[in-house]
Parts: C-alpha cells; structure tokens; sequence
C-alpha cells in the first residue's frame, strides 16, 4: 500500500506541467524559479530532493502542513477531493506531515501508511518538517517571510500563484471544499 502513496506522488508530480512550463522543461535554475519553489524537498518516505519548481513549475499550489492526531486530521478527505477537482487544471495540494504541534506520528512510514490507509490520501506529501521555531524548514520559513505568516496550527493552507507567489494563507477552519478556498483557487486557475 505505501508503493501507491509514493507511486501517486511521483504520477502527479510529473503530470503538472502546463502550457507555460511544459514538461520538458526539467530543471529550472534558481534566477526563474520563485524563492519558495527553488528550495529543495525530499519525497514522504523518499530519498532524492529536488525543488518543487522541477516539478510544479507554472502550478497553483496549495501548500499544508499536515498532522494525523488533530482534529482537523480529516480535512484530509477535502485536500485530496480539491487536489483532484483541479488537477488537470494545473492545480496541485502538497502536503508537509509536522510534529510542531505535537500531533504528527513518530515515523515517515507511520505518517505515510495513515494517511493511505484512512484517507487514501492521492496528493504529493513530502518529508515531515518543522513549521516553526528554530529548526523551521525553509519552505515554511520563505512562506512565513512571503507575509503569509507562519501556521498558526495545524492544516494550514498556503495559495500559491503559477509565479510562485504567496497570495494568502487560510487557516485550520477554513474547510478544503468551502466557498472561502475554492473561489481563491479557481481566481488563480
């Protein structure tokens, strides 16, 4: 089961690319890419890193940080009906499992067996990561200094323009498939 979680991320990944950034397009150097996007991430449970521009590149993104024993844990569901909603749109949810709760399990492979087994979760989940403090990852560090701030709590959601633009972070109760996200994204697609 954990080889279609990680088989998914690699099938969306490589199915983003749009007529602005087609998918031979490959890698992307740092002076095109936007400072959130040129920042290297490894894959749940994978080895390699890469940017998220080499494979979301010219993408409205909607980037959240995930934890599986929080009640906002089964906005799940509405994550991976919204990433597949728009997805042949250009259109894509990534998710980042964090313990900076104190709410994430222990383990890459417990995050990743979770989320396939209760919420046959579809959508690209990277490395879990620090979203605060002294140890953030650079990722949630360049969202924070976007202006977006940094997550507030847990399932925070970060609008990301096809340039890479942070436009606006939604926080833990604003609901995947409601009327506050959903006209956002579809402004951007």
């Amino acid at each position: 089961m954990l080889v279609a979680l990680l088989g998914s991320v690699m099938m969306v990944s490589t199915a983003q690319a749009t007529d602005d950034a087609p998918a031979s397009a490959g890698h992307h150097s740092g002076e095109d890419c936007a400072a959130v996007l040129s920042i290297p991430v490894r894959p749940l449970m994978g080895s390699e890193e890469n940017a998220l521009c080499d494979e979301f590149a010219g993408s409205v993104l909607l980037v959240v940080n995930t934890a599986s024993n929080c009640g906002f844990t089964p906005q799940f569901t509405g994550l991976n009906d919204l990433h597949e909603r728009y997805a042949d749109q250009g259109f894509a949810v990534l998710g980042f499992p964090s313990d900076g709760f104190n709410q994430e399990l222990d383990t890459e492979q417990e995050v990743a067996e979770f989320c396939e087994l209760n919420y046959g979760v579809d959508f690209p989940m990277f490395q879990k990561v620090s979203v605060r403090g002294e140890d953030v990852h650079p990722v949630f560090q360049a969202l924070a200094a976007s202006g977006a701030g940094e997550p507030t709590w847990n399932f925070n959601k970060y609008l990301i323009s096809r340039d890479g633009e942070v436009l606006a972070r939604f926080g833990s109760t604003t609901r995947p498939l409601g009327a506050e996200l959903t006209a956002a994204i579809e402004n951007e697609l």
